[in-house]
């Protein structure tokens, strides 16, 4: 009999004082926790579920004993932890806010832009250019298409797809990721100017990729997929999708700072989209404030993704802007603090709105009487 335990941010507060102070910062961003659901699950299936605010917390935690405590205590401490910035070259990421994250693909193949920046390097330039002036944190690079039913890209087209890219990118001061699961394309992109391993895969796909991101002392992107091969998109069954993917991340995380990757260099995505239906995917967008439970910062990376079409008169893919903000702006509500987008301008905009909102909200109870 396995028994598991998850603390689940379930109620949230503009502010604070509009709790009476029985709030906390989730993961030391903008969002505000007031209420939890402690979640036990034996052998997979959930057998008590128990709400708090953070005034109970205390003695919900000291009712539970053995390493079901143990594990409550760490998540509680993820959950009320602090990130620090991420240092990258000349740039500074801060994660107590959202940011943005510009993609750049160099594929023939890719579902959003139909490979307009393959062999196209002053295209690639002026649209990593426009990114970055409309406010891009990092520019995110792949060569390789990982939608359902791509084939695999050879290692050396990629790298002819990548580095240019990488370079171009590196040469205007940007913070750069490189979403390949391969560690030939990931060490040439590091020596040419990136800073971040983006690895759909998990660093699973080549057994050297986690070697090698660890040898780098770089930061890495673990995002979930349920497939272990070349199909990333297989093998997608699960009992609870929400817990599933929390414990495959959890598993993940741990393998790689097991492997010697520092922990404040380790990124958790989610993965929307591979190997999920849409039922799983939307249960995964609704639950992401779980997540800050295993410590680490988020990547959400839902942009134009197929579920915007199945849930808009299958809408293609340039024209889901609205579907991509709304799910931008969900990512923000849940306080994940790397969001991967298409429509960078769009989505910095909404940001900053946002932004705005949060932070007047910390002073509309500043007058109320005590």
């Amino acid at each position: 009999m396995t028994d598991q335990i998850y603390i689940r941010p379930i109620g949230f507060a503009p502010s604070p004082q509009s709790e009476e102070g029985d709030a906390v910062r989730l993961a030391g961003g903008m969002v505000y926790a007031h209420r939890f659901a402690m979640v036990l699950r034996r052998d997979g299936a959930v057998v008590e579920r128990e709400r708090f605010s953070p005034s109970g917390m205390t003695a919900a935690l000291g009712r539970l004993s053995g390493n079901l405590g143990t594990e409550a205590e760490a998540q509680w401490a993820a959950l009320t932890c602090e990130h620090a910035a991420l240092q990258m070259g000349e740039r500074t990421i801060r994660l107590d806010q959202p940011q943005v994250v510009g993609i750049l693909n160099v594929t023939p193949d890719s579902f959003s832009d139909g490979g307009a920046f393959l062999d196209n390097p002053d295209a690639g330039q002026v649209h990593a250019a426009a990114m970055l002036e409309a406010g891009a944190a990092l520019v995110d690079i792949g060569g390789e298409s990982t939608r359902p039913g791509a084939a695999a890209t050879w290692e050396g087209d990629e790298l002819k797809r990548v580095i240019p890219a990488v370079e171009y990118c590196a040469a205007m001061g940007a913070a750069i990721s490189v979403d390949t699961r391969r560690p030939a394309v990931m060490e040439a992109a590091l020596d040419a100017g990136a800073h971040v391993i983006n690895d759909v895969s998990a660093l699973r796909h080549d057994p050297r990729s986690i070697e090698f991101a660890a040898a780098r002392k770089c930061p890495v992107v673990l995002m979930h997929a349920p497939g272990s091969g070349q199909d990333l998109h297989a093998d997608g069954h699960y009992a609870n999708v929400v817990f599933d993917v929390f414990d495959w991340l959890k598993a993940a995380r741990d393998r790689a700072i097991e492997a010697g990757i520092a922990r404040d260099r380790i990124i958790l995505d989610p993965g929307i989209g591979f190997g999920k239906s849409l039922s799983e995917n939307l249960a995964l967008l609704n639950a992401l404030p779980l997540y800050h439970a295993l410590g680490q910062p988020l990547l959400l990376g839902a942009s134009r993704k197929r579920m915007i079409g199945a849930l808009s008169n299958e809408a293609p893919a340039d024209q889901r802007l609205g579907g991509s903000l709304a799910l931008a702006m969900a990512g923000m509500d849940a306080g994940v603090q790397l969001l991967r987008v298409h429509d960078v301008a769009d989505t910095v905009q909404a940001r900053n709105v946002w932004r705005g909102l949060r932070d007047a909200a910390l002073t509309d109870f500043a007058e109320m009487p005590a």
